[in-house]
């Protein structure tokens, strides 16, 4: 399980530090996407093959599906982390999630999310006060919240 909140910064070739907790469950190799509410999500192998069967085995005749997997897979690339525990995140997945400099990691279960400090900061302002309301909402799923 991927928790946690971890703030680095990007160096000028774009690499982001991954705390040894989150490399430790992710594995060596790991892939890296466009996620939402512009964020990049971060699977493990094993979880993005998960994903990805599930999403393979929406119908292509639904536009809605053909649009998410071209988003989601078109964004993807693996990521891998070097001596330093850097990895370097893609130039298109730096622009889609507005990273220049600094970024919060954040573990969300089985995967991480990477987010610009400031994108991060704003919609945890933005939700603060929904969290009652999404915990009632989701109530009839029986989380033991």
């Amino acid at each position: 399980m991927l928790m946690g909140e971890f703030q680095h910064s990007l160096d000028a070739k774009g690499r982001l530090f991954m705390p040894v907790k989150l490399r430790e469950a992710l594995g060596t190799k790991f892939i890296l996407t466009k996620g939402l509410d512009g964020c990049l999500f971060v699977y493990d192998l094993e979880q993005w093959r998960l994903l990805e069967a599930k999403l393979n085995s929406l119908p292509m005749t639904r536009k809605g599906a053909r649009d998410f997997n071209r988003f989601f897979f078109g964004g993807a690339a693996e990521g891998e982390c070097d001596k330093q525990g850097r990895v370097l995140l893609p130039a298109n997945l730096r622009e889609f999630a507005g990273l220049d400099k600094n970024a919060v990691i954040v573990g969300v279960g089985n995967r991480a999310e990477i987010w610009d400090a400031e994108r991060w900061n704003a919609y945890n302002e933005e939700n603060a006060e929904d969290v009652g309301e999404l915990a009632e909402q989701l109530a009839d799923l029986d989380l033991g919240i």
